[in-house]
């Protein structure tokens, strides 16, 4: 099956307070294996940076402001996630600004039925303590040296690591059934014993040393 890890960088933290999304990364993965199919976007929200938000991610209004807006690049987002599962960490803050912005053109939200909140999945393992990507990825021993600021990219990344040690995968899974040819197994039936007699000489000799190896350990 295919799976789509997801997640976004925004201009705060609700859409209902007029924050918008500057930043969404999708990476696509087969059985969790990623395929090299990937979807990002940087996006220009038409609206002010707060000072905070532009420390979590780094992206300026000037640095944004000749990117395409969210309505310009939502068929093609849509149909990159189209029939896969979607895995988000903490997905209902994702969802919230992915399915206001969709309302805005008139779109259908994200069917839910599709999505797996990876944070949940975390809760579920470790209840009782964080459950931050970044504690995750401290955790399982995943590598954050990249991580100096959010990157909606590289947070698809860490969020796949981290999903399949939740899942306890820890190697991907390969169907070796067919990368055996029948022609590389020898067939039994083709298999042909070579019986070799020993001569009187030779057995003559075999006893001979029997016998001086017998003597020299036992006696």
């Amino acid at each position: 099956m295919y799976e789509v890890f997801l997640d976004t960088e925004t201009t705060g933290l609700s859409f209902r307070d007029g924050h918008k999304i500057v930043e969404i990364a999708c990476i696509e993965t087969k059985d969790l294996i990623p395929t090299g199919n990937v979807f990002h976007k940087l996006l220009n929200p038409k609206r002010r940076m707060p000072e905070e938000a532009f420390k979590v991610h780094g992206f300026s209004e000037e640095f944004l402001k000749d990117k395409e807006t969210f309505d310009k690049i939502s068929d093609q987002f849509l149909n990159f996630i189209k029939e896969k599962k979607i895995i988000i960490h903490n997905a209902s803050f994702d969802l919230g600004f992915l399915d206001g912005e969709l309302s805005l053109i008139r779109k259908d939200k994200i069917n839910r039925k599709f999505v797996i909140d990876s944070l949940e999945v975390a809760r579920n393992k470790f209840p009782g303590t964080s459950n931050s990507l970044d504690a995750l990825c401290r955790k399982f021993n995943i590598d954050l040296s990249r991580r100096s600021k959010h990157n909606a990219l590289l947070d698809c990344e860490l969020l796949r690591e981290v999903y399949i040690n939740l899942l306890d995968v820890k190697e991907p899974k390969l169907n070796l059934s067919n990368t055996i040819s029948e022609q590389n197994i020898a067939d039994a039936s083709d298999y042909n014993k070579k019986i070799v007699m020993i001569t009187e000489v030779e057995l003559k000799k075999h006893k001979e040393f029997l016998k001086i190896e017998l003597k020299k350990n036992f006696y």
